[in-house]
């Protein structure tokens, strides 16, 4: 049962999750925004799932989920930008400029988080939703004080959704298998992934593991020192 929880504040809430969530919960019928359950703030509480949305890393939501998705029904939400705008604004808030980014996400870039938590996608309570967005991003000057590892001119402030262009939806291991990139045989390793995909080499071999660890492939022999992997259709 859903509790709306005390205290809880969005002030640090971007605006891409900010809308993200109300517009979930306008989906819902009789949702609940920032309610409790079992101990833990739901962003979107519907009647029949828990709706989390995660517009960056998994890696911290991994406890939250595997210990709801034992008693309910839980949906992970992650956006993702097939096409960002960067725009750059003043201290003042006015914008400088705006243009169009060269990187595009892919369907791919999935397993680069998804690696944080690849045995739920097994769990019957677990399913997620890629949306494949297009964004804003909007850039301004560094605060005086920040400090950086590497030297920048510029710091993210916020994140803002323009549109999603297409809505993935992975219910169960093989449905990852619509994540890789065409082209690839049907015995691949990870350098075909490259290859067909132009990402690196340590997303390819992040795609792999998550793919054998939910049994969406098998490994069937080796390639010199590379492993081959096989589709698992059922």
């Amino acid at each position: 049962m859903a509790v709306a929880a005390p205290g809880i504040t969005t002030y640090r809430e971007g605006s891409l999750h900010a809308t993200l969530k109300e517009r979930y919960a306008q989906q819902a019928a009789h949702s609940e925004v920032e309610a409790l359950v079992d101990g833990f703030v739901i962003d979107v509480v519907g009647p029949d799932e828990l709706i989390e949305i995660q517009t960056s890393g998994f890696a911290g939501a991994r406890r939250k989920l595997e210990q709801l998705v034992e008693h309910h029904r839980v949906v992970l939400v992650h956006p993702m930008p097939l096409e960002k705008w960067l725009v750059v604004v003043d201290e003042g808030g006015a914008i400088v400029r705006r243009r169009r980014s060269p990187r595009r996400a892919q369907p791919l870039d999935l397993f680069d988080e998804l690696v944080h938590l690849p045995s739920l996608v097994e769990h019957p309570n677990f399913r997620i939703e890629l949306l494949l967005t297009c964004e804003e991003e909007v850039r301004g000057p560094i605060p005086m004080g920040a400090r950086y590892r590497y030297p920048r001119a510029w710091w993210r402030l916020d994140r803002r959704l323009v549109d999603v262009l297409e809505t993935r939806r992975i219910d169960e291991p093989r449905d990852l298998l619509a994540l890789l990139p065409a082209g690839l045989p049907e015995v691949f390793t990870t350098a075909d992934i490259v290859a067909a995909s132009g990402r690196s080499k340590r997303l390819a071999m992040r795609a792999a593991y998550c793919l054998e660890r939910c049994r969406a492939v098998e490994r069937v022999g080796r390639q010199g020192r590379r492993a081959m992997y096989r589709r698992r259709h059922r």
